[in-house]
């Protein structure tokens, strides 16, 4: 791959590129000159706080992007913050985020790896790590948490975004908060990153990173930022609180019955973001873009076979006439069962039959399908809820339910 195209494709869906060198005008070529002028693979960072367990298609993107330098020679630093997780990214928050244990962090981080192997390359020798900033961070003594706060002023992390607002609202800013952009920018000294990778709410992370590069006499790392990914409401940013989110732990079925219904607005930033396919390989009918692009995403997930399975049941689901099924397959959230518990008696929980008996017999009579499965063991059970998370129950032609967390 020549550096031209290499470059495009690095550089696609990008939002803003920091000068590598603050002399040239052009963030591009700086790029440019990067990749020409170094003479071994890049350090490529891009750090993750696991604050909490599912990794929804908007958090997807930075990891994509890592995914394409990896492809293209250079080198992957995951950078797992189960040490700064235990404050909290203050970014966008309006009050002080809840202090996680380190038991907590570290579940999630496996979590999290685990959705992230579709994406990232974790076999290729030599262009993926794995860090855990409590390799460093926990070993900082108390003078150097101090040099480390003297490289900023209260007035230059009160111009971030979050901290002022609530400053100006007179909420609470603790002082362990400030310490969040120091520490994770210090993340880059530790691994040397020559390129850092974020969304565009990161660009003060970012930055104080560049700036302890150069404090402790490092090469200044070049700032990545990416777009925020708008939800399947096409409105707001893509949010499991807001419900408009597609998670990757989600089933092809429920992926793909999102996602055929991208609003029209949305489809050019879906391909450019969450697909491989050049932007003049769209269809330019709207409705086959959306088929198009449900196929291509649930398949980097599921795989191409699952992915064309889960359209077929989508399909058979509208000519089944079920009209609310077609618009949107009714949610039940798995938090109103306790596990582990028997299929009949989550037949009669969700409203699908009104009983368990009748849940039993719908079994026996081959009525009952998960993501188009068909359930004959009338005894079938599950023991938690991750194994129902995000798939859909159908009880005959016309009865659907897709279970939420």
């Amino acid at each position: 791959m020549t550096v031209s195209s290499s470059l495009d494709w690095l550089t696609r869906g990008t939002s803003d590129l920091f000068p590598h060198q603050p002399d040239s005008q052009d963030p591009r070529e700086n790029l440019t000159q990067l990749l020409q002028t170094t003479d071994r693979p890049l350090r490529i960072k891009l750090g993750i706080d696991p604050t909490g367990s599912d990794i929804h298609l908007g958090h997807s993107i930075p990891f994509r992007k890592l995914r394409a330098f990896q492809d293209a020679g250079h080198v992957a630093v995951v950078i797992i913050g189960d040490f700064t997780a235990r404050i909290g990214d203050p970014t966008g928050k309006s009050e002080v985020r809840k202090q996680l244990t380190s038991e907590e962090v570290r579940a999630n981080a496996e979590n999290y790896l685990a959705q992230l192997r579709p994406i990232l390359d974790f076999n290729t020798p030599n262009r993926l790590e794995i860090r855990y900033n409590s390799e460093w961070l926990g070993k900082l003594d108390l003078s150097q948490i101090l040099e480390l706060l003297s490289t900023m002023t209260v007035g230059q992390m009160l111009a971030k975004e979050g901290f002022s607002e609530r400053y100006d609202q007179e909420k609470p800013i603790f002082l362990h908060e400030f310490l969040y952009p120091l520490m994770q920018g210090y993340d880059s000294v530790a691994v040397e990153a020559d390129v850092e990778l974020g969304g565009t709410d990161q660009k003060f992370n970012i930055v104080v990173g560049r700036d302890l590069q150069k404090y402790f006499g490092k090469t200044p790392q070049f700032g990545l930022l990416l777009p925020i990914l708008i939800g399947t409401d096409g409105s707001q940013k893509m949010s499991k609180s807001l419900n408009n989110y597609v998670g990757l732990r989600e089933s092809a079925l429920s992926m793909y019955s999102k996602l055929e219904k991208t609003p029209d607005a949305l489809l050019k930033d879906y391909y450019e973001l969450l697909t491989n396919l050049p932007l003049d390989a769209m269809a330019s009918n709207p409705r086959e873009a959306q088929k198009q692009l449900a196929i291509e995403v649930v398949a980097q997930f599921h795989g191409k076979e699952e992915a064309l399975k889960a359209q077929k049941t989508a399909q058979e689901i509208v000519l089944q006439g079920n009209t609310a099924a077609a618009a949107s397959v009714p949610e039940f959230s798995l938090a109103a069962v306790t596990f582990p518990l028997k299929l009949f008696y989550l037949l009669s929980a969700t409203g699908l039959c009104k009983s368990s008996g009748e849940g039993r017999r719908q079994i026996q009579g081959g009525a009952v399908r998960i993501d188009s499965e068909k359930i004959t063991d009338v005894d079938k059970s599950f023991e938690t809820a991750e194994a129902l998370t995000g798939k859909v129950l159908q009880v005959g032609k016309n009865k659907f339910i897709r279970f939420v967390a």
